[in-house]
């Protein structure tokens, strides 16, 4: 029984290198035993177009002609040129192959091709010879970028151009410029060929003639429909199927600029050369590793794509000639494939390990590379995605053809590389051989990457190369590429943030100082009521004295169960006094999960007024009513405690939501809070003429700094009523009456502080402090719209001391995001991947915090605290640790950070990596929407649908707002439904509490069948249903989920141009999938040429008159 594809690809990995470069030569030789030659066969009326054309042709008409593809080639001639005999040379090709005369036609919807009997190209001649040389020079290299981008006219043609550009009487720079659909890399070789043959024939008047071709491009492109159907269609197709499964839908590496949502082709390239000793090097490791250069670069390019983009699967398109036959070999027109290599790095092998992974994976592609990769598409049907190419978005090629074969006596030949200034993918690396050593070519979309970022991603690949060659033993991850230069900005020039606080230094001491300096002045505001500094420090000092008497020492754990008021100061600074750790437990909090928090810490003892007594009768703790039991209170000394302090001692607990729905306590020590709120003054630079708003619940740690950064500077501290925090016009109108200079919001309470109409009264605010969300772009905006006051964006866990970044916010800057910043004094800020190392500046990776902030950890959690803190390996100080936030961060090039999303926010639906954060950012800049939340939820098991909440100013539709999206995202990002909500739901802490959020049920995504109504819309049914070959279709049906596909969408448009005589461009079916959108944008062109028919014909009346 013979072997099949599969089995001999296996038998040909056994072999030694030796022996399979043998074999393969030998191939090349025969004609391939699994397509049976083209032959020349009767051609039918409608020549049809390869599949490859088909691709071509389709994304013309979709998007228009523009220059992606073309191909040109420049060459520099020096010598005595003759131009007519040149001019006759290229005509001759022309005329020998069909391709070169070969426009393209619809025929009943189809495209086909048309070939001219005869073309005569004229070389068009430019004399710039007469400039002075750096003009002359620039000229020239203007000429050649303008030839470039010129695109073609596929129907009407010539799609082959030829200009002349003349330097001096003995030096022309030759610019040939033909269309990709009817050429392809290797045909460049065969043209230069067969012009240097051609040319010095007629140069000597001699005829000379090729071997007669035995096949013409339109022969190869009949029999390639008549040879893809049937068995040999499905055996290749389930090969790629189960290779391509459940693939990852985009290589999500990060980007300069939003990426556009349809496809965009401006370009342009980074060139580098490696070193002839490192090419050498690459070239022997490769055979000595069993593999070819093509593969040992490929893997190389794969773990930087892979350490760029944090994904670990990874997808790259890599060309090939496709010229598997010997007739094919000297025939000009475009043969080109395409093969999908996907590479798995989801295991930390050695480098060697996964050479030899990615041979296995290029040897199968080449043992199945026979199906085309438009039929690849069809057999796979991934997700639509008009913003970038299908299955792959980067490419590989390693060149092989020489484009300079070239030899011509009396002249000399000097390839010219161009500029090329588009981009078919987002980034393409092609390498080539040279002879200084192997060359690369970095091409890229400038639409979402700037040169900068590119030129880092090739010295990175390079730095790859260098450090494979030493160590191929080495770990994938552990391969450096980053420079030292780099590693030490990314590790420790950006973290210089070294500042000499005093190390015996605590908040309640300052307080202290305060309280003997300016003992009058008022130290906190509660509605009517006042207390001076030095009675604040007594009243704390006689609460501290009471509680020593019931035990409470160093790191006696204390809850405080209490709303906003002067006890509630008071009861904190006493806690801190004697030397406690306070926790806080809210009253608004469930009565389970503040028994949880009080068993969970160990809590001793309560603080508690007396209206929240009852709150307490069936629990065994031991409670001090701080009002109630005041004369009590007040009996006890009121000097300063002299209590023995470490600043590493706990200062507080306060719990956070756990994953598994079971709080944690974070530990925060004395020295992360100084170290904190003394950086803050450095910034805030408070004094006793300056008020802070106190209105955070306490069980937030934001609440830290309000409470003590103002009674350690002198300030006063005005605490807001209970609930106050929830209503903009008490606020309001509280800034106005108090004199509010400093204040704290969470970015959604900003949104609706900044929507109160009399927010114009806070003229006395002098600095705001955003932190707990992330900021969006269009709120600080906004924000500048309507205060004249300084905005801060700071960013920080519970787990390390309130905030460790700060970005101090500009008016007017155009970014377009707002950084989290930069790390505060003493604080280390790292960006990671899963192995512990650097990120590059721009990729994605988990941020880590270090310094004085980080927390001890949790709270009888050992096991959690193993884990999310951890030893740190960049610092030399004896247990300095790391806390990891489970935050997805990057390092913009000035060193600041944007902030990402939470890694556990991005959410992959279809194949696409979906970070949410970024829809709810676009959707916000919407003028109706106030608040935005996007959730991927099941309607049923097994189907993940995105829906927005949203709280509008004006009513909007659901399609205003899919639209809306439509201009600054991909298909795949735009939610499914959209639910307006009257308010959000919030957490005690004025965050938006998800979890509150109403569930979709089922019917959110059932489509039911809508008949149509119009006259119009019957039409298009009638179209659709004789298209996709089905029964009925109803308004609301998809076409591209009912079956339909971009070649049907063109047969689609052909017969609504008969229907309707209107001219409707393909993108309108990519645009309106409906039928009901379709319709409506028919009716509305056909009432524009009616109006316009209409506006003529009394223009020709007029006219008669």
């Amino acid at each position: 029984m013979p072997k099949t594809t599969e089995q001999l690809a296996k038998d040909f990995r056994k072999l030694s290198p030796e022996k399979q470069r043998f074999i393969l030569q030998k191939l090349k030789k025969k004609k391939s035993e699994i397509i049976s030659a083209v032959k020349i066969i009767s051609r039918p009326d409608d020549i049809p177009l390869s599949f490859a054309q088909q691709r071509l042709w389709f994304l013309d008409q979709l998007e228009g002609p523009n220059a992606a593809y073309t191909i040109p080639v420049a060459l520099k001639i020096i010598g005595k040129l003759n131009v007519p005999v040149l001019e006759q040379s290229l005509n001759k090709i022309i005329q020998r192959h069909e391709s070169l005369r070969t426009v393209f036609d619809t025929k009943n919807g189809m495209p086909v091709q048309l070939i001219s009997l005869e073309l005569i190209l004229m070389i068009k001649i430019l004399d710039i010879q007469s400039m002075p040389d750096t003009e002359r020079n620039t000229e020239m290299n203007r000429l050649i970028d303008e030839e470039d981008l010129k695109p073609f006219d596929l129907s009407n043609g010539p799609l082959i151009r030829a200009k002349l550009l003349k330097l001096e009487s003995e030096e022309h720079v030759f610019l040939l410029t033909i269309h990709h659909i009817i050429y392809d890399g290797w045909s460049i070789g065969i043209m230069l060929n067969e012009l240097s043959t051609f040319y010095q024939a007629y140069l000597k008047e001699e005829d000379y003639s090729f071997q007669e071709l035995p096949i013409q491009y339109a022969d190869y492109a009949i029999q390639q429909h008549e040879h893809f159907e049937g068995d040999f269609l499905q055996k290749q197709s389930a090969y790629w199927k189960n290779q391509l499964a459940d693939i990852p839908a985009v290589l999500g590496i990060p980007t300069d600029k939003p990426h556009p949502t349809e496809r965009t082709y401006q370009g342009s390239r980074v060139s580098f050369t490696l070193s002839l000793e490192l090419s050498q090097k690459l070239k022997d490791l490769s055979k000595r590793e069993g593999v070819t250069l093509f593969m040992m670069l490929l893997t190389a390019f794969a773990i930087l794509l892979s350490r760029y983009s944090s994904q670990r699967d990874v997808l790259i398109g890599s060309p090939i000639a496709a010229r598997n036959r010997s007739e094919l070999e000297s025939l000009i027109g475009l043969f080109i494939n395409t093969l999908v290599l996907r590479i798995d790095l989801s295991v930390n092998q050695s480098f060697q390990g996964l050479l030899r992974q990615v041979k296995r994976t290029v040897l199968d592609a080449y043992a199945h590379q026979d199906i085309p990769f438009e039929k690849l598409v069809e057999a796979l049907e991934p997700e639509r995605d008009m913003s970038r190419t299908p299955l792959y978005q980067v490419g590989f090629t390693l060149q092989n053809i020489p484009v300079s074969n070239f030899d011509i006596p009396g002249l000399s030949f000097v390839p010219l590389e161009t500029d090329k200034l588009t981009a078919k993918f987002d980034l393409n690396l092609i390498m080539s051989e040279t002879e200084s050593g192997l060359g690369g070519i970095l091409e890229y979309n400038t639409d979402i990457f700037h040169a900068e970022t590119i030129q880092r991603m090739s010295i990175h690949l390079q730095n790859l190369l260098n450090n494979v060659i030493q160590y191929p033993e080495q770990l994938i991850f552990s391969i450096s590429f980053l420079s030292r230069a780099e590693e030490d900005k990314l590790l420790f020039d950006w973290n210089d943030t070294k500042k000499n606080y005093s190390d015996t230094g605590f908040i309640h001491q300052l307080f202290e100082l305060k309280a003997e300096q300016i003992p009058s002045a008022v130290a906190v505001i509660f509605n009517d009521l006042e207390i001076t500094y030095k009675d604040l420090n007594f009243r704390s000092n006689q609460l501290a004295h009471y509680m020593k008497l019931r035990t409470v020492g160093s790191e006696s754990v204390v809850g405080v169960y209490m709303e906003r008021s002067i006890e509630l100061v008071v009861s904190l600074l006493a806690i801190l006094k004697c030397g406690g750790v306070y926790v806080p437990l809210d009253p608004d909090y469930p009565d389970e999960r503040t028994s949880f928090m009080v068993e969970d810490s160990d809590v001793e003892l309560v603080l508690v007024q007396e209206k929240y007594m009852n709150d307490f009768d069936n629990k065994e703790i031991d409670l001090i009513c701080v009002d109630r039991d005041l004369h009590l209170i007040s009996q006890e000394n009121r000097h300063n405690l002299s209590v023995d302090f470490q600043p590493d001692n706990l200062a507080y607990i306060i719990y956070t939501s756990g994953s598994t729905g079971r709080p944690k306590g974070a530990m925060n020590t004395h020295r992360g809070m100084y170290n904190r709120l003394l950086w803050m003054q450095d910034f805030c630079r408070l004094n006793e003429n300056d008020r802070v708003l106190q209105k955070t619940p306490f069980s937030f740690d934001v609440s830290v700094w309000e409470f003590f950064l103002p009674l350690m500077t002198g300030a006063t501290l005005v605490v807001a009523e209970p609930e106050g925090h929830k209503d903009s016009s008490y606020l309001v109108n509280l800034i106005f009456e108090k004199e509010i200079n400093i204040i704290h919001f969470v970015p959604s309470m900003l949104r609706a502080f900044l929507e109160n109409r009399e927010i114009r009264k806070c003229s006395s605010l002098k600095q705001v402090i955003c932190s707990g969300e992330a900021l969006p772009f269009d709120l600080q905006k906004r924000f500048f719209d309507c205060l004249n006051a300084e905005l801060y964006n700071l960013y920080g866990p519970t787990e390390a001391a309130v905030d460790v970044t700060y970005h101090h916010c500009v008016k007017n800057t155009k970014h377009g995001i707002v950084p989290i910043g930069r790390p505060i004094h003493n604080t280390s800020i790292y960006i990671l991947d899963e192995y512990f190392y650097p990120i590059p500046i721009g990729a994605l990776g988990e941020l880590y915090i270090g310094g004085l902030n980080v927390a001890r950890g949790y709270y009888n959690r050992a096991d959690l605290t193993a884990e999310k803190f951890i030893p740190d390996p960049f610092s030399d100080e004896k247990g300095a640790r790391l806390y990891k936030t489970g935050d997805l961060v990057r390092f913009l090039p000035d060193g600041e950070i944007e902030y990402i999303g939470r890694i556990d926010s991005q959410v992959k639906i279809r194949g696409f990596r979906i970070e949410l954060g970024e829809i709810e950012a676009i959707l916000c800049q919407h003028e109706s929407i106030r608040e935005v939340v996007v959730m991927a939820c099941e309607d049923h098991p097994g189907n993940r649908q995105l829906v927005a909440y949203y709280t509008g100013n004006d009513t909007v539709t659901d399609d205003e707002l899919r639209n809306y999206l439509k201009t600054n995202l991909p298909d795949y990002m735009i939610p499914q439904f959209f639910h307006e909500l009257e308010k959000m739901p919030l957490t005690t802490n004025g965050k938006i509490d998800r979890k509150r959020l109403p569930k979709p049920d089922g019917s959110y995504s059932r489509v039911e069948y809508v008949e149509p109504c119009s006259e119009t819309e019957k039409s298009l049914a009638d179209i659709w249903v004789g298209v996709l070959k089905l029964d009925r279709v109803g308004t609301n049906d998809n076409f591209f989920q009912i079956g339909g596909h971009s070649l049907l969408a063109i047969q689609v448009m052909s017969r609504i141009h008969e229907q309707f005589q209107l001219k409707l461009p393909v993108r309108t079916l990519f645009d309106e999938p409906t039928i009901d959108g379709l319709a409506g944008q028919i009716e509305k062109l056909s009432k524009a040429v009616k109006s316009a028919s209409i506006e003529l014909d009394e223009d020709r009346e007029e006219g008669e008159i």
